[in-house]
């Protein structure tokens, strides 16, 4: 990996429903900076902080997971513990930032929500069915990493579920062919080679998901 590339964390919450399945929370970015107008997962940069609270030995993977914690309790006033990590996600070289961002799963932690106004237009806690249905419509905007991420648990039954599958982080780096295509390792396309199909078209909505 890039060691010159900044590095992030994002952690993904998790809790039950009454009604049966589970729930994530998203936020909504402004209309300016990163991710704008995005619909993403509470996460950011690691800074100097983190780096600070890192035990000696610590690898990048912990550190991120401490830049996860922090900025999700900057941003929505709760600080999730007992990550798990679930992926590794490198932008293409085409992206104006590249930063290197690892996703963790987490149970949420109990508590009212308290949002930064500066960072998060809004808050909405969504099971990845209902936020992928709303994407396909152009109600809501996601950007692949968010995407993917949903769609690996529309099958997942509980929190549980979804926390147990995360067994083997996995890296994405993405690669862009033509027709607005992302493709990861293990396609035929990918730079890292492959035999199959592991690619998100993203051209037309609803976005194709193809992974042999």
């Amino acid at each position: 990996m890039d060691a010159m590339m900044p590095v992030g964390g994002t952690v993904v919450l998790l809790r039950d429903r009454q009604a049966g399945g589970f729930e994530t929370l998203l936020i909504r970015r402004p209309d300016h900076g990163s991710f704008a107008g995005g619909w993403v997962f509470p996460g950011g940069v690691v800074d100097d902080a983190d780096a600070a609270l890192a035990l000696d030995g610590s690898d990048e993977q912990e550190i991120a997971a401490l830049a996860a914690m922090r900025e999700c309790e900057e941003e929505v006033g709760i600080r999730p513990a007992d990550l798990v990590t679930l992926s590794c996600w490198v932008p293409p070289a085409e992206a104006p930032k590249r930063v290197r961002t690892w996703f963790f799963l987490a149970p949420a932690p109990s508590g009212d929500l308290t949002l930064a106004v500066d960072e998060v237009v809004e808050a909405r806690w969504l099971t990845p069915s209902k936020a992928l249905q709303l994407h396909a419509a152009d109600n809501l905007r996601l950007f692949p990493p968010t995407w993917v991420t949903l769609q690996a648990f529309v099958q997942a039954t509980s929190a549980a579920d979804a926390l147990a599958a995360a067994s083997v982080p996995e890296l994405y780096a993405t690669h862009i062919i033509a027709g607005g295509v992302l493709v990861w390792g293990g396609d035929a396309e990918h730079p890292e080679g492959g035999e199959g199909h592991h690619r998100l078209a993203t051209a037309a909505l609803p976005w194709n998901y193809q992974r042999d």
